[in-house]
Parts: C-alpha cells; structure tokens; sequence
C-alpha cells in the first residue's frame, strides 16, 4: 500500500473513530448517570413513570421524564435512538484493526519470540476470536445462569481473564492489548446491535400494534447496557496502550492487562456510586492500580536484557554496528523493509546526532521493554541489547 494511501487512511479512521468512540461513551456515561439520579416524580404523571431528573446546562433547564414503557397506542412523533455512535466506534475501529494490524504482514500482531504463528495465521485468529467472543459471551448470558447474575459475572471476568492471557501467548505485547480491546469492544458493539435495539424495536412493535410492551425486553437490554459501561475503562486502555512501552512491552503482559481491567471496572464502579462502594470493592481497585505501578516501575540495570553481560564501557562505533544491523532496516533515511516506506513515526538512527539524542527512547524500547526491533524481526540478541545499555549507561557518547 502506497505510503501516501496508508497515512491518509489512518489519519480518516482515526479521526472518525475518536468522535464516534467519544459519542458513544458520553451517552454510556449520561444515561447511566441519569439513572442513578432520577427522583420519585414531583407530581402525578401518566404512564409507567419510574422517576424523573431536572438539569441546566448550556443556559437552559431540562426536564427528564423516564418511562418503563410507552402507553398502549401511545407513539411518540420523533423517537431518538442512540445506535450509530456504537456502530460507527465499531466500524471504524476493525477497519484500523485491518490497516494497521492486518496488512503489511501483520508485523504489528507477529511476535516469534512469542508464537511461531505466521501473519495469515495470526490474522485469522485474531479475526476468529472476534466472532468467537461475542457468541460465548451471549451464549452465557442467554443461557439459565443469567437468571444468578453474580455467578454470571464471575464467569465472564474468569473467562475474560483467560482470553486476555491467551493473547498475550499468540501475538506480540503491543498486539495482544490492542486484540484485547477489540475483543471487548465486539462483544459491546454486539450488544447494542443483536440485543439492546432490537429488544426496543420489539416494544415499540407492540406499541404500535396496540399491545402493552414486555417490560422484562426493556430489562435485560439495560443489562446489557450495563455490561458495556463497566468495559468502557478496559477498552480505552487497551486502545492507547500501543503508546506506552513499559505497558505492553512487559515481561509480564497479561498481569498487566489483569491489573488495569481489575482497576478501570472497580474505578467506574466507585464512579457509580460514590459513598455507597463496597470497602472490598474499593481495596481491589487501589490495590490494582498500586500493583500496577510497582510491575511496571523501572527495573535495576542488571535485571533487564542479558542480565548485564557487557561490563566494559562501549564507544559509539560498537553501539551504532549494533543499531545498524538491527534497526536500520527501519529507522533510516530509506528502510529496506517492505513495510516500512517512510521510517516509523519518522524515528532515524543513521545518523550520530539522531542516535545520540534518541539514546533514552533506545533504552527504553531496545533494552528495557524489548519491544524493538518490532516483533524481533532482525534477531536482536540480549548480548547486543547490553550492548546498547553500557554505551547508554557511558553517557552515550557520540564518534
């Protein structure tokens, strides 16, 4: 794919899938939201009132009126609903998962290191655990245990455990978090498209045909709702972790996934309902993020690479033999590697001054992390990555 055509497309989907992302989980808040502050109606109101909400914003004051179901006949003129937002985050988000992850060899999703999957391989899994996701997940909750939504829970979040672990053991840190969002972002977009609209559209169909709705559709497409709040946090981290090196590239990848899903449902949960959390539910949550911390805090010198195999100072030269061998092919003026026509996020090496002024993005993706060279692809050794961290740790002089 031309260069031009690859950064136009991820410029669009980006941009797109933002907004929509955005939308979406401001009305998953907003909703959520009115519905812990919803009050007993001030004053006698027709139909199936269940509460109702004053608020200002913007200069005016609105009026908030919720209802189990509409009155038999009853058909409002204009009916908003709030579908496409979650459609087009979903949409938007697998095309960035194909232009980014799937094409160009997948050399984002490969890690051999990791697995020995080939990119056809890693594609179709990473494509099949999408579908596969959502139909266990719905199987679950159709199925008699959703009837004890705390065993059903606890099954999910084990189950999501194990996906997340799984991932870590087929495709490359930086992919396996990102797969990992997008596994839970299906299975949320799926929600809003094989059950929470279509239960409405069942009740507004009953409306119409002059029926009294089932209040029990309207029931479990808020559980469903629901279920979807509570990933907001998890999701969102999953989608900028490819930022942060010392999350994805951890020696221990799905402990850290564990950690911060464990913390973001037990943060939105405080969230929900501030001055009522459950002490447990809180202590798991601070004891996350704190674990969290403290397993991705910087490590001793020795602890990292080979464990510090060269003890001799390193002069430039060495360093550079090194980085020319192995990062090169990327990171210069022209990359020899195929998918690469322009140097990644325009990071160069091939020249002294950029090399030494980038010494501390080396120690962090060279030495610390190991998340380049990307996926290994040039067969970086733990000898070369000590290497790299004695010219660092010399002062990274320069020729």
């Amino acid at each position: 794919m031309p260069a031009i055509v690859s950064e136009w497309l991820n410029i669009l989907l980006r941009w797109t899938h933002i907004i929509a992302a955005i939308m979406w989980v401001g009305d998953s808040f907003l909703f959520m939201w009115m519905d812990r502050h919803l009050e007993k109606p001030s004053r006698p109101r027709d139909g199936d009132v269940t509460g109702e909400l004053w608020m200002v914003h913007s200069g005016g004051f609105y009026e908030v009126v919720k209802r189990r179901t509409l009155s038999v006949g009853e058909i409002p003129e204009r009916l908003h609903w709030f579908k496409w937002q979650a459609y087009t985050t979903w949409l938007s988000g697998i095309a960035l998962l194909a232009v980014v992850y799937w094409f160009g060899g997948a050399v984002y999703l490969v890690d051999h290191s990791v697995s020995p999957l080939s990119a056809a391989q890693a594609v179709g899994l990473s494509a099949a655990s999408l579908v596969a996701g959502w139909l266990l997940y719905d199987a679950l909750w159709m199925s008699s245990l959703a009837r004890r939504p705390g065993v059903a829970v606890a099954v999910s979040l084990l189950l999501l455990a194990g996906v997340a672990v799984g991932f870590t053991h087929a495709f490359s840190g930086r992919g396996a978090f990102l797969m990992t969002g997008a596994f839970l972002a299906t299975i949320m977009a799926a929600n809003v498209w094989r059950r929470i609209i279509p239960a409405q559209k069942q009740m507004m169909a009953a409306t119409r045909a002059g029926k009294a709705a089932d209040a029990t559709l309207g029931a479990r497409a808020k559980s469903r709702s629901t279920h979807n709040h509570y990933l907001t946090f998890p999701v969102v981290f999953c989608m900028l972790s490819n930022h942060f090196p010392s999350m994805y590239g951890h020696s221990q990848p799905a402990a850290v996934l564990l950690l911060f899903m464990t913390f973001g449902i037990t943060f939105k949960y405080w969230m929900n309902f501030r001055g009522r959390t459950p002490q447990w539910i809180l202590a798991a949550g601070v004891l996350s993020l704190l674990g969290l911390v403290g397993l991705t805090a910087p490590r001793p010198a020795g602890a990292v690479a080979g464990a510090g195999s060269v003890t001799t100072a390193v002069d430039y030269e060495t360093a550079r033999r090194v980085m020319e061998r192995r990062c090169f092919t990327c990171h210069s003026l022209h990359p020899t590697n195929p998918s690469f026509p322009e140097p990644p996020s325009g990071v160069r090496f091939d020249e002294p001054e950029r090399m030494v002024a980038l010494a501390e993005r080396i120690r962090v993706r060279a030495v610390e992390t190991k998340t380049m060279p990307l996926g290994n692809l040039t067969g970086m050794t733990d000898e070369e990555r000590d290497t790299l961290a004695a010219w660092i740790a010399a002062g990274a002089p320069g020729r």
